[in-house]
């Protein structure tokens, strides 16, 4: 009787398995086919129409100088402005405002990897991942070069907003605290200054119970059970890096260049080598997904501050309600397919009795409430391994006057891929949101003196807000 039961439990976690890849995969090709059909359409549509293209200037350009850039960051798996042709990981927000930068980082890379290349994609110059990092987790200490950079003039009297999605949310306040260290070498003058507010969208502050799910180890938070879709997703990433693929990676890159997989550097004992998990980004554990356990996340959070001049928001979302005394998925039509299942799976997971909790006073029924990939206790603001500072808010009129050093908010209903590649999904909520971000940016936030908008006349400054 044990041996069927067992046998019957591994089966339906293969089934699982077999379920969530098909659906992950499904997924990823229809993004990218997405992404080249909206391509050769537009080649097509500029070699019809060429005669009418060149024609127009940026009349607003000397009207933008004055303004910070608003920065967003992608998430986990994302990308950024020049990769899958025209599509936009933010769903086209970027052209709400005048000044608005879409860094390319890393889609698997480490949160501290991701930091730092953002640093040097804004300031410019080529990418340093510090000599002691580089060593330990095996991979070369310089990468891309950024030239002069997108935004050279970056400093305490040029700060920066920053938008970031799930994993984006940590990699800002990563960075934030590596400009408060001077972590940066050649880069004495730098201080948490530099950024003038962050905002999270469905942020991956302390963790996510959907990494347990996918495959990694509820005892350490940072090695792969087996047989996962994790292992699929690692097998799969080594495969396309060491075939190094030029016009495919150019098109879309998972980020490990400095790890010198391709097969033009290391041959056939490379791969094998990344494969047994000797060597590469998933035998060091210098990835994403350690990062997103909440061991790893807690660890991370034990060296980051909210600074007292930065204002600090955040959108948490979640799928979810109670009823009959359970935590079950909020409907079907509202969830993205791709997410239904995972929406149920982590409001029923419960942490592994033989295994230690992640941390002092862990309760599972608080991380029930989620997103699909993420837990709403886990993206209103940071709590592990200490909470911060912090302010619920039900309507975004509350912010009209706002005070730094404090994470303010709001809950919203919507699974964690509604305000990213499609707006259609999002429908009016799409605009809201962004609209209420960037308006918050640019009229609400600042340090000094309102900020003189485009088109707009000088004003008095108003009373500090």
């Amino acid at each position: 009787m044990m041996m069927i039961k067992l046998w019957m439990v591994t089966c339906l976690q293969l089934a699982e398995l077999f379920v969530s890849s098909v659906v992950h995969l499904i997924y990823g090709f229809y993004i990218f086919s997405t992404a080249v059909a909206g391509d050769v359409s537009q080649k097509l549509s500029d070699y019809l129409f060429k005669s009418n293209v060149g024609g127009e200037t940026d009349q607003s350009q000397s009207n933008v100088e004055g303004l910070p850039p608003i920065v967003l960051v992608h998430g986990i798996f994302g990308f950024g402005k020049g990769r899958l042709g025209g599509l936009s990981y933010f769903g086209g927000a970027e052209k709400k405002d005048e000044r608005v930068l879409v860094p390319d980082l890393g889609s698997l890379t480490s949160i501290y990897d991701r930091a730092r290349e953002l640093f040097y994609y804004l300031k410019g110059g080529r990418v340093d991942f510090g000599e002691e990092h580089s060593e330990a987790c095996g991979h070369s200490r310089f990468g891309r070069d950024y030239g002069k950079g997108q935004y050279p003039e970056w400093d305490e009297d040029h700060p920066i907003h920053f938008v970031g999605h799930s994993a984006g949310a940590q990699v800002i306040r990563l960075l934030q605290q590596m400009l408060a260290d001077k972590a940066f070498e050649g880069f004495e003058e730098t201080n948490e200054n530099w950024v003038l507010s962050v905002t999270s969208l469905s942020g991956a502050f302390n963790g996510t119970t959907r990494t347990y799910l996918d495959g990694m180890r509820t005892d350490d938070g940072i090695s792969m059970k087996p047989i996962c879709l994790l292992q699929i997703c690692r097998i799969g990433v080594i495969m396309y890096d060491w075939l190094d693929v030029s016009w495919l990676k150019n098109y879309y890159n998972f980020g490990f260049d400095h790890f010198n997989i391709s097969w033009k550097t290391t041959g056939v004992r490379g791969l094998v080598d990344c494969l047994v998990g000797n060597s590469g980004p998933f035998a060091t554990g210098d990835w994403i997904l350690p990062d997103l356990t909440i061991q790893g996340s807690t660890s991370l959070n034990s060296n980051l501050q909210t600074f007292p001049s930065t204002y600090y928001f955040s959108y948490a979302t979640k799928r979810t309600r109670r009823m009959m005394g359970m935590t079950v998925p909020s409907g079907v039509l509202g969830i993205h397919p791709m997410l239904f299942l995972r929406v149920f799976q982590m409001s029923q997971w419960r942490f592994p009795q033989d295994a230690s909790p992640p941390y002092k006073g862990y309760r599972d029924e608080e991380w029930q409430e989620n997103d699909g990939a993420m837990n709403t206790i886990s993206m209103t603001h940071p709590r592990l391994p200490v909470e911060h500072p912090s302010r619920f808010i039900r309507s975004d009129s509350e912010c009209q006057t706002l005070q730094p050093g404090i994470w303010y908010y709001k809950i919203v209903e919507a699974d964690h891929i509604t305000f990213i590649v499609n707006r259609e999904r999002a429908g009016v909520q799409f605009d809201l949101i962004y609209d209420s971000i960037f308006q918050r940016c640019r009229k609400h936030v600042f340090r000094k003196i309102p900020q003189t908008l485009p088109n707009q006349s000088p004003r008095c400054p108003s009373s500090p807000r």
